[in-house]
């Protein structure tokens, strides 16, 4: 059951140095190009980078929360064209999650990368650091990239107890707490 992903699926900062199959890579690749987007306009675009260097070099991209990636046997780096559609950054966000579900189902390890609004340093955007290392077209934007690989711990989802259940209103909003 779909449920079952979901309460699988963790955060992995922590991968083994162990390639992911080509095979595992054009299922992840199917399940992003499979993503929804507004007005079908698919304003995405995906560079995909095994190569270890330019993994170490990406994981650079920001001060804190990126390290993990120089470990990551694969990421997935999520641009988009926003002269294609105002809704981009949505589309971009539901094109990663499918890619998480599918790291998921395949028993990979995957996580999150924000570089949008992000800072590389002083001078210089997070984003700006990962198009200058990836050769990005001009006008394409970076929305994160997505660390994957398989974990080197099993960990479980989280409990049930930790949903948070009182965020959820029905038929109008109510005030909590």
């Amino acid at each position: 059951m779909f449920i079952d992903l979901l309460r699988k699926r963790r955060s992995c900062r922590q991968f083994k140095d162990r390639a992911v199959e080509p095979e595992k890579i054009d299922l992840l690749i199917e399940a992003m190009l499979r993503a929804p987007s507004s007005r079908s306009l698919t304003p995405w675009e995906f560079v995909v980078v095994e190569n270890k260097n330019t993994l170490q070099q990406l994981s650079q991209a920001k001060p804190h929360g990126a390290v993990f990636l120089k470990n990551a046997p694969l990421g997935i780096v999520v641009c988009a064209d926003p002269e294609k559609c105002d809704a981009w950054i949505e589309d971009c966000s539901i094109a990663a999650i499918l890619l998480h579900l599918e790291a998921t189902d395949l028993d990979l390890g995957s996580c999150w990368i924000q570089i949008r609004k992000r800072q590389h340093d002083n001078w210089k955007s997070a984003e700006t650091h990962v198009a200058d290392i990836l050769g990005l077209k001009e006008g394409l934007v970076v929305e994160a990239i997505i660390a994957i690989g398989y974990p080197v711990k099993e960990s479980t989802g989280h409990a049930d107890s930790s949903l948070l259940r009182d965020r959820v209103s029905f038929e109008q909003y109510t005030e909590k707490g």
